[in-house]
């Protein structure tokens, strides 16, 4: 894993890349998405995501097909094609750093945290909300891995805050302290 020195998403006003800028302005929940077990574990923070509703329910992710989790997923590492969907709250910005490849993470970003072995793959302790997942298709798009999940099981809990990402920053979503 390579630490960089700006942050992946960030491109300031007058950036030469105005599909970027606008996609930074649309802003999201941030989410986590990992999968496999033991030592061959992956995963992912991701900011482009979505849920579509339907029977059964699909999540659509796009994610670097550079990435560990999007070869993981096509099969190369862990359960081929399952995962897990988590969505952060603001306690969990350093973690989502550290799985961006924006912060360190002695040990490996595994270490951080304290998880739980399910059915699709490592699952964040304490997480509000989370989803298992198979993978339908994946096919590339633009420059990103789209990945059709559809939604095994979805686990819901009391909402704390959570961790929003907007212009390649965190932020405190309106009406929060």
């Amino acid at each position: 894993m390579t630490i960089h020195s700006e942050h992946p998403f960030a491109d300031p006003e007058g950036g030469r890349d105005p599909a970027r800028r606008l996609r930074g302005r649309l802003g999201a929940t941030v989410c986590l998405v990992t999968t496999g077990s033991g030592t061959a574990r992956a995963g992912l923070t991701v900011s482009s995501a979505m849920v579509a509703h339907g029977d059964p329910a699909h999540a659509l992710l796009l994610l670097d097909p550079d990435s560990d989790l999007a070869d993981a997923l096509a099969g190369g590492v862990g359960e081929q094609g399952r995962g897990v969907l988590h969505l952060l709250s603001w306690e969990h910005r350093d973690l989502a750093d550290a799985f961006a490849g924006v912060a360190p993470a002695p040990g490996g970003v595994f270490r951080l945290g304290s998880w739980t072995d399910t059915a699709w793959g490592p699952l964040l302790d304490g997480v509000s909300a989370w989803a298992g997942f198979t993978v339908d298709d994946a096919r590339e798009v633009g420059w990103s891995l789209l990945v059709d999940a559809v939604l095994d099981e979805i686990h819901l809990a009391e909402e704390g805050e959570p961790l929003v990402h907007r212009r390649g920053r965190y932020q405190r979503p309106a009406g929060t302290s």
